[in-house]
């Protein structure tokens, strides 16, 4: 029974046995007291409440009276059944409730017009569930993960996972990082210029507080990542779109005026297109001009199918102008929540200081276990069988479309999902809505471009999610569907 339920006056003239019983008898019949569960004994509540046993019994002996409570022998005192129906019955509506519309209304708005990405959070019930960004549960490393969490509880890793670590994160997580990770990216860094993150997100968050504001300018790619765009325009900014294609992002003839450029070069979000060699060098040459800051969102850089990966845009980074996001979403599991950056040991401090004061750091114990799993090298052991089952569900795919939808594709060798695009008549997000209907979950292309009338001809197959077995009946369920979903296509039932 929970406290607030109980409220007794010491200074009233009524009985405090007579405002117990009152207390209990209200949340009875409000629905707060569990009319399932065991109420508490008299000495339980008599210690709770500050109260003497023979109080809390002469409540207790008054509510069993009344019918409303029942005594079982040697269990204790129950919520009397033929009150059940009557708990938590409707209440009649106070006569005055706090505006909060217009509380809410009158402050700034921190909405902006931007769509936003719809997705279904009961996806697992879906044979053919093609979403970008969820995982193949069964490829998670159970075992593997569940030790570094237990080991990670034990001396000499305890004092790191559990105590308030104030703005720091865990060192050995920060060592294995620089040690471990980035130098297979051609980054180099020292463990003053990294920050562990709640995700590549939280670190985009960071980012546009410490360096954005009204009458900022951002230059985002498009098609490009949409909570980006949300996290940019939310802190004022203004957005400046830049073309992409086969090469990735296409370098404008300048960056001035532009505070901040945010890119996915090693797989371009939606499309996968990896930037080429040419164009980073470019990109850095005009950032170096310009005093543009440039975000490399590096999120799945390990998947790639055909070749080796192409080194970050930090790595070719001489002037400091790079900061690097990487995550573990795409590997592990979206739900951990974990991810870092890399920048200037100046900014990183002073984003150290900003998530202070929201959500001091990340948990402590998730970041030593996860630094115990990739020392322990389950980590790289976990991504190269991972990387050899989406490369089959990629070939798969690719076979897929190529023989079910009326269309040529030759999709880049890398990423979580295929970026598709259909004949100028295509309505992506009817495609995506008839397919649904038949167990098929796709996510339409027109939400990842800017602009008052995108083009409605593409979408997405995710490849993380769905088994290896549904990936072709689930494409050929979209090859019957495209005729219908097309514009001038016959209507149903002609």
């Amino acid at each position: 029974m929970p406290r607030t339920v109980i409220e007794v006056d010491r200074e009233s003239e009524e009985p405090l046995y007579r405002q117990l019983r009152k207390a209990i008898e209200h949340g009875i019949g409000s629905g707060m007291v569990d009319a399932e569960g065991r109420l508490p004994s008299s000495r339980e509540l008599a210690r709770e409440l500050g109260l003497s046993r023979n109080t809390v019994n002469a409540a207790y002996q008054e509510l069993v009276a009344e019918g409303f409570v029942e005594s079982r022998a040697r269990q204790g005192l129950f919520v009397n059944r033929e009150m059940r129906p009557y708990c938590a019955v409707e209440q009649e509506p106070a006569a005055w409730h706090y505006d909060w519309s217009a509380r809410l209304r009158g402050l700034p708005s921190r909405r902006d017009p931007l769509p936003h990405i719809e997705k279904q959070t009961d996806w697992v019930r879906y044979p053919y569930p093609f979403l970008a960004g969820q995982v193949d549960f069964r490829a998670f490393p159970a075992r593997a993960w569940a030790r570094a969490l237990n080991d990670a509880l034990y001396h000499p890793h305890v004092q790191f996972s559990l105590q308030d670590s104030i703005a720091a994160d865990d060192p050995l997580l920060v060592e294995t990082l620089c040690t471990r990770l980035l130098p297979a990216r051609g980054v180099r860094a020292e463990p003053d210029e990294v920050l562990v993150t709640v995700g590549s997100q939280q670190g985009l968050d960071l980012l546009s507080r410490a360096l954005l504001g009204p009458g900022s300018t951002v230059a985002v790619e498009d098609p490009g990542y949409l909570d980006a765009r949300h996290i940019f325009a939310r802190a004022g900014a203004a957005l400046r779109p830049l073309p992409v294609n086969a090469s990735g992002l296409r370098p404008p003839a300048s960056l001035e005026g532009v505070d901040l450029l945010h890119v996915t070069p090693s797989h371009h979000h939606p499309t996968n297109v990896t930037l080429g060699i040419g164009r980073r060098r470019e990109l850095l040459s005009l950032v170096r001009e310009s005093g543009t800051v440039i975000v490399e969102d590096d999120y799945d850089s390990e998947f790639r199918y055909q070749g080796r990966p192409t080194p970050a845009l930090k790595g070719l980074d001489e002037t400091g102008q790079v900061v690097y996001l990487g995550t573990f979403s795409k590997f592990l599991a979206p739900g951990l929540r974990l991810g870092y950056l890399v920048a200037s040991r100046e900014l990183v401090r002073e984003l150290r200081d900003i998530r202070r004061y929201s959500v001091r750091h990340p948990s402590g114990h998730t970041q030593r276990a996860l630094a115990l799993f990739i020392r322990s090298g389950e980590y790289h052991r976990g991504v190269r069988r991972y990387r050899t089952r989406l490369m089959r569900k990629w070939e798969a795919a690719c076979a897929a479309v190529n023989a079910h939808l009326p269309w040529h594709s030759s999709p880049p060798p890398g990423g979580v999902s295929l970026w598709m695009t259909g004949p100028p008549g295509l309505d992506g997000r009817r495609l995506a809505e008839l397919a649904q209907r038949r167990g098929v979950l796709i996510e339409p292309g027109d939400l990842y471009f800017l602009g008052d009338d995108p083009p409605r001809n593409h979408f997405r197959i995710g490849l993380a999610a769905p088994q290896l077995a549904a990936i072709d009946p689930g494409v050929r369920i979209l090859g019957e569907l495209v005729e219908e979903a097309t514009e001038g296509s016959a209507p149903e039932g002609a």
